[in-house]
């Protein structure tokens, strides 16, 4: 019986060859999967893909760690319209994959400043939220700024703190937390290990995903200026130390999965990018500890 609190594994495309897909990584050695989607879950049959994933899984003691959407849920299109039913599809469906988060982009008002958001915030994830507890699932936003600020922007307002105490504010349910990683707080020159210890409580999953900061670029050129200064990177590439990030996600309390968010790295990619992958998984399980060991009886 596996019994790691915390879990390492990888985000997967969610489509109609998902358990396919999972099937081939499966051997690797990951423990978690995350089914993501992008913008909607468009015509996808998640009863069929549930059915589909637990059948590849049978016999295993891997699990399915989160369902996620990233779209923009806020705006009065109709492609906001169709990201707010992938939420609640998602919300429904979560129970028949094992799992019990479901996570993606808060979204904003596009080209408003993140305070004129929290009305509609509000108003769209209040009952999200009631759906969710209803069936035990919690909701986890993603801390991605999409090239956006404060000020202007068209994804998603969960950018920082201060963006997430307004939304806690605005929504304070107990299963409404974050889905966080480090790579976003590094490429904006913060210093993720500070947030990290202040809410750890509210982190309901983690995207394993690092960057790389080329501070002669910072110091030469700036943040805006000719030359990019940051990379984001597979974890074990990257300036990240992961094992002080699994220390104080135990401290914290944090039970859950550290699921890989793959396809930016810009040196493992193409024929390289599963090879990247896996190097991520061995060196998160090896910052996580090495394999778990009972204590004697």
């Amino acid at each position: 019986m596996y019994q790691e609190a915390i879990r390492i594994g990888t985000i997967v495309p969610g489509r109609q060859d998902t358990s396919a897909y999972i099937r081939q990584i499966m051997p690797h050695g990951f423990e978690t999967f995350c089914i993501s989607f992008w913008k909607t879950v468009g015509d996808t049959d998640l009863a069929r893909l549930a059915n589909e994933v637990k059948e590849t899984l049978a016999g295993s003691d891997i699990r399915i760690s989160c369902l996620e959407v990233f779209g923009n849920p806020l705006e009065h299109h109709g492609e906001a319209a169709a990201a707010r039913a992938s939420w609640e599809k998602l919300i429904d469906a979560a129970p028949l994959f094992g799992c019990d988060i479901v996570a993606g982009f808060a979204g904003r008002l596009v080209d408003k400043p993140i305070p004129e958001s929290v009305p509609r915030f509000k108003e769209v994830f209040g009952p999200l939220a009631a759906r969710a507890a209803d069936k035990g699932i919690r909701l986890a936003f993603e801390n991605c700024d999409m090239g956006g600020s404060w000020d202007r922007g068209d994804w998603n307002m969960a950018q920082n703190s201060a963006a997430w105490e307004l939304m806690f504010d605005a929504v304070p349910a107990e299963n409404v937390g974050l889905e966080w990683e480090p790579a976003h707080q590094l490429d904006k020159l913060i210093d993720p290990m500070p947030q990290l210890r202040n809410w750890v409580k509210k982190i309901f999953h983690l995207h394993g995903k690092d960057a790389t900061v080329y501070w002669d670029v910072v110091r030469e050129y700036g943040v805006k200026g000719a030359k990019s200064y940051a990379h984001h990177r597979t974890p074990g590439f990257g300036d990240s130390n992961w094992t002080d990030i699994i220390s104080e996600l135990r401290r914290g309390g944090f039970t859950g999965s550290i699921d890989i968010e793959g396809w930016h790295d810009p040196v493992y990619k193409d024929n390289l990018e599963m090879m990247g992958q896996v190097h991520g998984l061995n060196y998160l399980k090896q910052c996580r500890g090495g394999a778990y060991v009972p204590n004697p009886a």
